[in-house]
């Protein structure tokens, strides 16, 4: 469209060719702004809808490898060495990272620190250990500790799924 074009269209709408009416300055501040403080409030809510869903995602796989894992030592009458024995090689967690998997049963003892524990020091699970590293992909074994806040966790041997900082 040429120029001339669009001047002509302005003359049909009531204007002259000497006052073209434009956007000020302010009124394009102002525009800015009200976008500004829009993109401020809904980045925060997809951020937080986004991890929301990821823990899901994790609480929902952790529940599947438990039942797989509960199938294997139904079968062989104890749990797997290794997840990749129970036939779950490659399981990974909605952030790219591997699940974490430590069996229990017949290998450590209560006291050991690998074992995952809660406020009062007590293992949190007696048969394995079951859990991912949450958003951060850092963990420590007490869930006191913040880094292990994020970690989405099994404990009381599968009656509780979800949220390191929630357990």
């Amino acid at each position: 469209m040429r120029y001339t074009e669009f001047s002509n269209i302005l003359l049909l709408r009531g204007q002259s060719k000497k006052h073209i009416r434009a956007f000020t300055l302010v009124e394009l501040l102002i525009v800015i702004a009200i976008a500004a403080t829009l993109a401020a409030i809904a980045v925060p809510m997809y951020n937080n809808y986004i991890d929301r869903a990821r823990n899901g995602t994790a609480m929902a796989d952790i529940v599947d490898i438990g039942l797989r894992i509960s199938t294997f030592q139904a079968e062989h009458g104890r749990p797997p060495n290794t997840l990749a024995e129970a036939g779950l090689p490659a399981q990974i967690d909605p952030w790219g990272r591997p699940y974490q998997y430590l069996r229990i049963v017949g290998v450590l003892n209560p006291n050991d620190p690998q074992l995952r524990k809660d406020h009062g020091t007590h293992p949190i699970n007696s048969d394995f250990d079951l859990y991912s590293m949450g958003k951060d992909g850092a963990s420590v074994a007490p869930l006191t500790s913040d880094i292990s806040w994020d970690d989405i966790v099994r404990a009381n041997n599968g009656r509780f799924i979800g949220l390191g900082s929630e357990y």
